[in-house]
């Protein structure tokens, strides 16, 4: 499924954990449709597969998910492994992620 995200060199093979940050303008569509738009960040696996998810919304609500914390009423870790064409225009570097995760305090944990 889509790219491999790694560089191979002659004496070793490099491996980038992929991350992205991606808006959506739409709301979500269920009962806290009032958060208003969103910002999400993934970091993934090699196969593409969310291992910790970050939502901001527009009223300032802070989701955070990984393995350890997979779903709550709020929604949960993404199921489905990204599709590293469609996010590829949203790649950012790991250090973006990390602050995200660190810097934004979650509602739901």
């Amino acid at each position: 499924m889509g790219r491999r995200w790694w560089l191979e060199t002659s004496i070793s093979r490099i491996v980038i954990m992929p991350y992205f940050k991606r808006h959506w303008d739409g709301t979500r569509g269920d009962s806290y449709n009032d958060w208003g738009s969103s910002i999400w960040y993934f970091e993934t696996d090699l196969d593409m597969c969310v291992t910790r998810q970050i939502e901001v919304y527009a009223n300032g609500n802070v989701l955070h998910y990984d393995r350890k914390h997979i779903e709550d009423k709020y929604g949960g870790l993404s199921e489905k492994p990204i599709d590293a064409d469609d996010f590829a225009p949203f790649v950012i570097l790991q250090s973006e992620f990390e602050q995200a995760w660190a810097s934004r305090r979650p509602f739901n944990k």
